[in-house]
């Protein structure tokens, strides 16, 4: 079936039509805002395993005598060469981002940890410091954020090394981290 044009209007159709209206003007369009940047994809998966072991976490027996006040701490995964724990010690790695946990309870400090690690992974950053201070007035069971960092950072698979700072960054009170 073959579909006609339709007829040319008249000139009178057309004068007709022009009166109706009345005077026109053309209407600029404006070009369309652009559109707003997404967010970056987020690990949910990832924050729900962080999650599920954040009561193992705070219910972990702690030994004292594993970390003394003022002991170093030291990590590094395995398969890693030594050489990278070494630099690290020496502050051989730029520091890109930190969080100081004093004045914080075990689970505020959890929470600020996994924090500026989920932070360091969306924003590509391979070297954090954690201050989590001395635990020089701890009780006696020791220096619980000081503890609560080591136990966390050596059961993430992203943590490549780990050591005390150097004095000038605040020494065994703060835990400098190299990241996958």
């Amino acid at each position: 079936m073959s579909r006609r044009a339709p007829p040319e209007p008249s000139t009178d159709d057309i004068a007709l039509f022009r009166d109706a209206v009345g005077p026109v003007r053309r209407i600029e369009t404006e070009a369309p805002a652009p559109e707003k940047p997404r967010p970056r994809p987020r690990a949910h998966m990832r924050e729900a395993d962080e999650a599920a072991v954040a009561g193992d976490l705070l219910r972990a027996e702690y030994d004292p005598a594993l970390i003394e006040i003022g002991e170093e701490l030291s990590y590094l995964r395995e398969g890693h060469s030594p050489k990278l724990l070494r630099r690290l010690k020496r502050g051989q790695f730029s520091i890109q981002g930190e969080t100081d946990l004093h004045h914080m309870n075990a689970e505020a400090a959890r929470t600020s940890i996994l924090d500026l690690l989920d932070e360091a992974h969306t924003e590509g950053w391979r070297c954090v410091r954690i201050v989590h201070g001395k635990g020089l007035r701890s009780r006696p069971g020791g220096p619980v954020l000081k503890g609560l960092t080591d136990r966390l950072l050596r059961r993430r698979s992203d943590v490549l090394a780990f050591a005390s700072a150097r004095p000038a960054q605040g020494g065994t009170g703060a835990t400098v981290v190299l990241l996958r």
